[in-house]
């Protein structure tokens, strides 16, 4: 088993830290702008905050070299989108019940699970923690 220094345990806990914050402001921004942008029927803001959520997932688990990557961003983003898919008991929603509602909250829960089953399970270290020699690059 490989023992990391306190500096890489705290370089990657911060990592982590940062990846559920960003998840996080995705959430709250993607909460209130989804339905903002729709060309027809179709919610394309919905449809790209979607898209943006698994771009952001997918790189995260793969820069980390972790599955818990991408559940640390997406836990950040489902700790803030659920409770805005609640209602209120004055009957107020941030994310509505529509299309576009329906496909930012739906699609997004299916782009965090594309996105955990693309990403590594383990392997190695993450990019933060790898040092940068010729024979190593990043």
């Amino acid at each position: 088993m490989e023992h990391r220094s306190q500096a890489e345990s705290a370089l990657g806990g911060a990592a982590y830290g940062m990846l559920f914050v960003l998840g996080i402001v995705m959430g709250v921004v993607g909460g209130f702008t989804h339905p903002v942008w729709q060309i027809g029927p179709i919610p394309v803001a919905a449809v790209v905050w979607m898209l943006a959520l698994f771009g952001v997932c997918l790189g995260a688990g793969k820069l980390m070299r972790a599955r818990l990557g991408v559940v640390t961003t997406g836990g950040g983003w489902l700790l803030v989108t659920m409770p805005f898919a609640l209602e209120l008991g004055p009957g107020d929603l941030v994310i509505a019940h529509g299309v576009a509602g329906y496909l930012y909250l739906y699609g997004g829960l299916v782009a965090l699970v594309v996105a955990y089953l693309l990403s590594p399970s383990s392997g190695g270290e993450s990019w933060l923690l790898r040092g940068y020699s010729p024979k190593n690059p990043m």
